[in-house]
Parts: C-alpha cells; sequence; structure tokens
C-alpha cells in the first residue's frame, strides 16, 4: 500500500505547482491537496495520512494552528511547514509542533528528499525490537515543564528576554548549569557573568531552549542502581559534543541556526543511555558487563544485549516530544551514519565526528568506550580532508576548558 502525503495551502496555483514538481513521487505516495487547515482536518479525518506539509500563513487557522490539531488528533502523522514567511517568533515557536521547517522557494528535489528521509527515519524508530524494548520501560517521560513555559512564553505577544530569565531562574539546577556554562572557555567571556538575566541575554534564547530541554530531561532520571554509571560523566561528555559539533558548523561558516541545532543535538545524543539505565537498570548493568567482557563499544554492548541501542531509544523519546527531524536522525544514527542515503556535510555528520572526537580528546571521561570514527562515510560525504582541521579545532577547544 502506498504511503500518503498531505499538502495543505490556501493559494490553489500553489497546491498545482506542487502536484506537477512531485510528479515523481506518486510512484511511491499518493499526493493529496486541500486549500485550508479545515479542510486538511477533513482528509486527515476520512484516512490516515503520512506526512502533512502545510503552508504558515493562512487565514482562519495559520500553519502552527492547523499542525497543533494535527498532532492533537493524529499524532502519528509527520508535520511539515513549507512556507515562504520567515517570522523567526513564530518558527520557534514550532518548536514541538512541526518535525521540519522548509523555506519557500524549494525545489522538488529538496522537498522528495525531505520527504523521503522522514519517511525512513520514522522506518528505523518503528523497528519491532526497538517497540518490545521500550514496552518494558516503566515510564518515558513528557517534554519537560520548563522547557515548555519557555516556548509559550516565546508564543506571547509581548515575549521578552527579562520574562525567560525569570522562567529560568525558578530551577537552581539549571540557573547553576546556565551561568557554568556562559563562564566557560566555550564562549570566550572575558570577565566573570553571575546574574542569571545577563548569562540568558549573552547565551540566547536558542541555547537557553537547549539547555532547559537537556538539563530537566537529564534531572529527571536516577541510575544509582547501576554500578558505575554516572549522569555527570555523560553530561559533561555530552556539554563536550555539543561544543565541537557548533565549532564545527562555525569553522565552515554554516549559519547560525545550524550550529543551535548542532549544539542541542551534542547535549541530547546519549539521553538514550540516560532512559536505559534508569527505567531498566538490572538489564543495563548486564549491558555494562557484557561491554567490560568483550572489549566492544557501548553501543554495541546494547544492540547485543537488548536489541536496541542508546541512540534509537533516545530518538525515539525526543521523537514523541516532537523535536525536528533533523536531530532525531542526527541521534537514531550517529553510532551509524553510514545507514543515512543522503551522504553530506550536515547535523548527522557533524554528530557523528564530534562524538568521536571528544571521545578520543577524552578517553576515559565517560569510562567506556563509546564511539569510533566511520571514515568510509566520511569519505563518501566528501568532508575526510577536513578530518584533521576539526580534530584540531575540537583539541583546542577542550584544552581551552580544562585550564
Amino acid at each position: 500500500m502506498k504511503r500518503r502525503v498531505l499538502f495543505v495551502d490556501d493559494e490553489p496555483m500553489v497546491l498545482e505547482g506542487l502536484g506537477r514538481g512531485l510528479r515523481s513521487l506518486r510512484k511511491d505516495w499518493d499526493l493529496l491537496f486541500a486549500e485550508s487547515g479545515a479542510k486538511g482536518l477533513e482528509v486527515l479525518a476520512r484516512e490516515p495520512i503520512d506526512i502533512v506539509v502545510s503552508d504558515m500563513r493562512m487565514p482562519e487557522m495559520n500553519g502552527l494552528q492547523f499542525l497543533t490539531e494535527v498532532k492533537s488528533r493524529h499524532p502519528h502523522s509527520i508535520r511539515m511547514i513549507l512556507s515562504g514567511y520567515a517570522d523567526e517568533k513564530l518558527i520557534m515557536g514550532s518548536v514541538g509542533i512541526t518535525h521540519q521547517y522548509l523555506s519557500k522557494p524549494c525545489t522538488p528535489e529538496v522537498l522528495i528528499a525531505t520527504i523521503t528521509r522522514a519517511a525512513s527515519l520514522r522506518g528505523i524508530l518503528a523497528d519491532e525490537k526497538l517497540g518490545l524494548l521500550v514496552s518494558q520501560m516503566e515510564s518515558l517521560p513528557s517534554l519537560p515543564a520548563l522547557y515548555v513555559e519557555i516556548i509559550e512564553e516565546l508564543w506571547s505577544p509581548d515575549a521578552s528576554i527579562s520574562r525567560i530569565s525569570e522562567i529560568v531562574s525558578k530551577d537552581p539546577g539549571m540557573t547553576a548549569k546556565i551561568l557554568q556554562l556562559v563562564n566557560s572557555t566555550f564562549f570566550g567571556i572575558r570577565r566573570r557573568i553571575t546574574d542569571p538575566a545577563e548569562a540568558v541575554a549573552y547565551l540566547g534564547i536558542e541555547t537557553i531552549q537547549s539547555l532547559a530541554l537537556s538539563v530537566q530531561a537529564f534531572s529527571r532520571f536516577d541510575v544509582r542502581s547501576v554500578p558505575g554509571f554516572s549522569i555527570e560523566r555523560v553530561w559533561q561528555h555530552s556539554l563536550n559534543v555539543a561544543a565541537i559539533a557548533r565549532s564545527i558548523f562555525q569553522l565552515e561558516g554554516r549559519d547560525k541556526t545550524i550550529a543551535n541545532e548542532a549544539f542541542t543535538t551534542g547535549l541530547l545524543h546519549d539521553l538514550g543511555m540516560i532512559v536505559l539505565a534508569s527505567n531498566i537498570p538490572r538489564h543495563y548493568a548486564l549491558v555494562v558487563v557484557h561491554q567490560a567482557g568483550n572489549n566492544c563499544l557501548r553501543h554495541e554492548a546494547e544492540l547485543e544485549s537488548l536489541g536496541s541501542s542508546h541512540a534509537e531509544v533516545g530518538a525515539y523519546l525526543l521523537g514523541l516530544w516532537g523535536l525536528p527531524d533533523s536531530i532525531i536522525e542526527a541521534i537514531a544514527l550517529h553510532h551509524r551514519p553510514g545507514d543515512c542515503h543522503e551522504k553530506q556535510l550536515d547535523l548527522l555528520c557533524v554528530t557523528h565526528v564530534s562524538d568521536a572526537l571528544a571521545q578520543e580528546i577524552y578517553p576515559t571521561q565517560l569510562a567506556f568506550k563509546g564511539s569510533s570514527l566511520d571514515e568510509r562515510y566520511l569519505s563518501d560525504a566528501g568532508v575526510i580532508g577536513r578530518l584533521a582541521s576539526w580534530r584540531e579545532q575540537a583539541a583546542n577547544l577542550l584544552e581551552d576548558s580544562k585550564q
């Protein structure tokens, strides 16, 4: 049976153009079209839709309002925005509602590649062994409240840095992490900042969102029953990966958006490890024993013992939370990037490299072997020649952070 993709746009000419431009997709997909959010919901009520692609600016019900309804009524549908309306506040507010945000003009090739990639990712996360593993867990946490509150503030008509600072200050642990980060060498400030409001203003909303999500997510789990497992070590490694990933994109001259996404992905890439260790501690203690006895990588021991690894489990949870597909894919495949059809300098590539370099520079930080570079993948992606430069950048960055 073919998969279905629904396009929603209030301009009939745009829908006609999409129909013509995506003819090659019809071999594998049924293409459906609706001229408003209300009509789109009618289509969804009649038949299951795999992917919904909506315009942002539409009368009566805009794209985010429409996709919010889709998320509530049809949570298994992949939700995308395709719009020429580049309002930063609305884009930021789409986090947790949309899986992908594409800007017009968007070529048919890019749109087809995005739809195909999103479907492929859902195939990975629908794996039977992963589903069985997740079903054994006592609970999967909901989206952290502080993060939701920050997103809601961004949506409000009078959103401000000062109000976001007030929200952050409610959580002493979050405040401490922000002050620790802003005063680290990762940001290169020449004076010490002690005021949380100033720290929030300096780091920026995107970084604060990432920290709110990751700090609160990490703080929800108790892994004390797994001998030798340390959340603090995982956190420090994740912070190093986040800093390296962002610095690589900066070195390559990429824009701020992808650099911020890289920082978020680095902070969250090993979240699945915490989820596993806290939810099935006895099983995960056996993973640790298996790894030590077989001298293998951690994710290999997880696959052998549990059927899935922390990468897929973390991606599954973040998928439930509605994070962008680019982040979910990078986390799901950061140990096996060669499984991705597209091989290029993207979020997955940089997350894979940053994770490996962080452990290469600090091999004992996690107290186990966790990653190795896939040089064939890097060669296919056309970036193997940049590896020496990235390695030097990472070494300098982390060496400075120790001083």
